[in-house]
């Protein structure tokens, strides 16, 4: 996750509070999805952006794990073609595994 996207989240998170945010993602790989998913709820593991250190603790979905709450006809339009190429059950783990350990809403 960029810096600019870690400001951005740091500062949502304070205006709404941190109960009344859910990041949702959309990466293309389990590892990156891991990693923003840590750094949205346990803070920047490298240390290099303004949620180093910072345990917000939000609540994280891949937009994989959304499906069922997703308008079909939406997330077919804009997830179908990526569904058939991603390892989804990879992905879905790897954010689940985050959200398990440091989500705390």
């Amino acid at each position: 996750m960029d810096l600019e996207n870690q400001k951005r989240v740091l500062d949502l998170s304070e205006k709404y509070g941190k109960e009344n945010v859910v990041v949702v993602l959309g990466t293309a790989e389990a590892e990156s999805a891991g990693l923003t998913a840590e750094t949205v709820t346990a803070g920047d593991p490298t240390y290099a952006g303004p949620l180093a250190g910072v345990s917000l603790g939000l609540s994280v979905y891949h937009i994989f794990e959304l499906k069922d709450e997703v308008d079909a006809q939406v997330y077919d339009d804009q997830c179908g073609m990526m569904e058939m190429v991603l390892d989804i059950d990879a992905i879905n783990k790897e954010v689940g595994s985050m959200r398990q350990q440091f989500s705390k809403f």
